[in-house]
């Protein structure tokens, strides 16, 4: 049997691009993800040997956003856009207008579909470890999963016959079975 502190490690990219959907913000993704490796490291007592460790570090890292977002509520804004005018931006490449088009249509999303879309079409999850790791029956997890491609499909204005082109797995994963990715 693995060790469980040697099994987090493999799952560490699973949970930045996890953590990067929800916050889409590397450097708050990161910081997301080590809060929730902390976390994972002082409790792993608590693991239980034999289960799914992705869905419970999946849960962690979750928990942990949302304690973020509702400390985030109490800060004060960017009112004069300083600091988001010191961000990067990343370089042009071909899909640019696409994918900027596409985190719009993503942005509109609610957080459970978002939650709900990443883990099962970007993460990899079953149905039911996703509903495992969001605490709701697997019936909600498929229904918000519908419900949101549904409607990405709707806000981009997307025919059937249209490609959409996906530059990174997070969107390959999110778009996957509902249209043709290039």
């Amino acid at each position: 049997m693995v060790d469980p502190k040697e099994e987090i490690v493999e799952h560490l990219s699973a949970m930045r691009a996890f953590a990067m959907s929800l916050t889409r913000n590397s450097a708050l993704a990161d910081d997301m993800v080590q809060d929730a490796l902390v976390k994972a490291w002082t409790k792993i007592d608590t693991y239980k040997p034999g289960t799914n460790m992705r869905a419970w570090l999946f849960t962690i890292l979750r928990n942990t956003y949302y304690s973020h977002h509702r400390k985030a509520r109490r800060e004060v804004a960017d009112v004069d856009g300083e600091m988001a005018a010191s961000l990067a931006q990343k370089p042009d490449h071909d899909g640019r207008l696409q994918m900027r088009d596409f985190n719009r249509a993503f942005d509109q999303l609610n957080d459970e579909q978002r939650e709900a879309l990443v883990l099962v079409g970007a993460g990899g999850f079953s149905y039911e470890e996703a509903a495992e790791t969001c605490g709701v029956a697997v019936g909600t997890i498929k229904s918000r999963v519908n419900r949101a491609r549904k409607q990405l499909v709707e806000i981009l204005q997307m025919s059937d016959d249209e490609v959409m082109e996906a530059t990174d797995i997070v969107t390959t994963g999110i778009v996957t079975n509902q249209k043709n990715v290039a």
